[in-house]
């Protein structure tokens, strides 16, 4: 099927090289002409694994290519995917101005029967927004064009396995006909599709992400109660895990969710619910707890530099929203360490994906090359992303290098009683 892909920033270009692997004619647009120059050569501008392969494979067979302009992309194609950003707004509101902007630039050339599918996270309601917005910049001169709702479900760091190997396929559409087309770019895909209308569809996303973002500041409420009772967190999420009613999957605590989908779809589906009149008291105490784990996060930092930031150095691992990602959108390590550093910390960072960006997201950080040089001349050693790595550091090296054998593993990835047993004072969450 020839399909147009409107945006290739992380979920666009998920998409567009995922189809064109299951044999689609795909064209991605971008407005970006340099980033554009680089997709069309296979230079792939975030880390996740896999991605390069198949962008490489779409180039080489020709079933992928990328275009500057949305218009470029949807002229000719079957199937068009918006999947352009929908920032949270001053309000919590997700902001949709780039997808109204895309859908006025694809409407006059898109072709008689065309599916328009929206793959970016939207509000309830925003189906009928994009036919609307489509047939007013057509004059209602489109033929036969329907809107449908098709979310994304992808997790940053594993996005081409969840694509192609998904847990479900949603599609909200009230035309059949073009609930059949969407089904068909997924036919070779082994997974349920459930088949909705679009208001239903798009709050199956929203629902999701609520749902987990509930049970990370669930775990983190619970880690808390842990440290005041004398028990140990990840004991009590080992024995909640095995009932299969509530699973091991997001039982871990931490500093607090982040990223570019929990923070900004929990703020939107709030408002959602403002809105229209309801009081969504549980999802209020979610964002709310999730705030307080950065408080509580930068507390126990502070306590392990002595009571004050002023004048101390605090080591920083890790920068991203979680590990296996170059992403540091609403990280939870951003949030603590502007705190910190805002209280007259000295901040050492080292991430292993972040590279340049520390600097531009953290102004006045010291962004280092490795772990070890983040460590060296610290009060304090703060874990705020769980990259694998850190684990198998020589320890003993870096409490040599550090002015005080502190810990803070606000990720529960280190081992504990080792540590102590080098000399350090280490401090997790819920332990």
């Amino acid at each position: 099927m020839r399909v147009g892909v409107i945006g290739s920033g992380y979920v666009g270009l998920t998409t567009a090289a995922c189809l064109a692997h299951l044999g689609h004619e795909v064209v991605a647009a971008d407005l970006d002409s340099d980033r554009v120059a680089r997709l069309n050569k296979g230079d792939i501008p975030i880390l996740e694994e896999g991605m390069p392969k198949l962008v490489a494979d779409g180039l080489a067979s020709r079933r992928l290519r990328f275009v500057v302009g949305a218009a470029n992309a949807a002229r000719d194609a079957e199937l068009i995917f918006i999947c352009v950003a929908t920032p949270q707004g001053d309000d919590g509101a997700a902001d949709l101005s780039f997808v109204e902007i895309a859908a006025r630039e694809i409407a006059p050339v898109l072709s008689p029967g065309a599916v328009v599918i929206n793959k970016s996270t939207m509000p309830v309601g925003s189906t009928r927004f994009v036919q609307r917005v489509l047939h007013e910049t057509a004059g209602g001169q489109l033929d036969r064009v329907t809107v449908a709702s098709n979310p994304e479900f992808l997790r940053e760091g594993q996005a081409v396995r969840d694509f192609l190997n998904p847990d479900r396929i949603v599609i909200g559409c009230d035309d059949p006909e073009a609930a059949v087309k969407v089904g068909d770019l997924y036919r070779s895909v082994r997974a349920p599709v459930i088949v909705t209308d679009p208001a239903s569809a798009e709050m199956i996303k929203y629902a999701s992400n609520a749902f987990l973002a509930t049970k990370i500041s669930f775990i983190n409420a619970i880690a808390n109660l842990c440290e005041e009772v004398d028990a140990d967190v990840r004991e009590v999420a080992l024995g909640m895990g095995y009932d299969p009613r509530i699973g091991f999957q997001f039982l871990h605590p931490g500093p607090g969710y982040g990223g570019s989908c929990f923070p900004k779809d929990t703020s939107a589906l709030l408002y959602t619910a403002q809105t229209h009149g309801y009081d969504f008291g549980l999802l209020k105490g979610v964002i709310d707890v999730n705030r307080n784990q950065y408080d509580r996060t930068v507390a126990k930092i502070r306590s392990a530099a002595g009571g004050s930031f002023e004048g101390r150095v605090v080591g920083a691992w890790g920068l991203t929203f979680k590990a296996d990602t170059d992403d540091m959108r609403d990280s939870p390590a951003l949030h603590i360490l502007r705190q910190v550093m805002a209280e007259g910390a000295t901040v050492r960072a080292y991430d292993p994906a972040a590279g340049e960006q520390a600097e531009n997201q953290l102004p006045g950080v010291v962004a280092c090359q490795d772990a070890y040089e983040a460590a060296n001349g610290s009060d304090v050693l703060a874990v705020l992303t769980e990259w694998d790595e850190f684990r198998w550091k020589d320890f003993d090296r870096i409490l040599s290098s550090m002015r005080s054998a502190s810990i803070v593993d606000a990720r529960n990835l280190l081992d504990p009683a080792a540590l102590r047993r080098r000399g350090f004072k280490y401090v997790g969450i819920g332990r």
